[in-house]
């Protein structure tokens, strides 16, 4: 950084206090495209659904093989390449949208199965652990309740690759099949 730059930085962080804005006051900026209280509340909203939507290995296995259920991997189209469950619909999280949903799943009712990296173990390239605060799980059903879908269903354990009865697809697979 040359020294004009340097010296405006430094004054602009000295002007920062009498331009109101400080580090232990938070200031409210408009933007009717972002809604962190709408947010809260969906996620508050749907703590306890969430909790009995979560389904054992068995249940997730006889949901898959119901007519109509949409079984949706929200990572990376990279990852899911590598290996998904058997069937799963790639349309990764970053590009979630109504119009990309509604591609993907037919009805605001119809039965979605969503799963992520923390739900696997004994695959460290395709399913990789998560903070589990960042569980994609998480970000996944709060947004497809922010999005009005209203049966969702989430693989809830931690899983081994090589010992689930899940059935797996990709790149990863096809290697080890050899």
């Amino acid at each position: 950084m040359g020294p004009m730059k340097y010296i405006a930085c430094l004054l602009l962080v000295g002007l920062m206090p009498n331009l109101g804005f400080s580090a232990e006051e938070s200031t409210e900026i408009p933007n009717r495209l972002i809604d962190y209280p709408g947010f809260q509340k969906i996620v508050n909203d749907a703590a306890d659904e969430r909790a009995q939507r979560r389904v054992t290995e068995e249940m997730f296995l006889k949901m898959m093989a119901e007519r109509g259920a949409v079984l949706l991997d929200a990572r990376s189209a990279k990852h899911y390449a590598q290996r998904h469950i058997k069937g799963a619909v790639n349309l990764p999280f970053t590009e979630f949208s109504a119009e990309s949903l509604a591609r993907v799943i037919p009805t605001k009712d119809t039965p979605i199965l969503i799963y992520c990296n923390n739900n696997f173990e004994g695959s460290p390239q395709a399913f990789f652990s998560k903070n589990a605060r960042a569980s994609l799980n998480l970000s996944t059903y709060t947004n497809l309740k922010a999005y009005e879908y209203h049966n969702i269903f989430e693989l809830g354990p931690l899983l081994d690759v090589n010992k689930t009865r899940i059935p797996f697809a990709g790149s990863e697979v096809e290697v080890a099949n050899k």
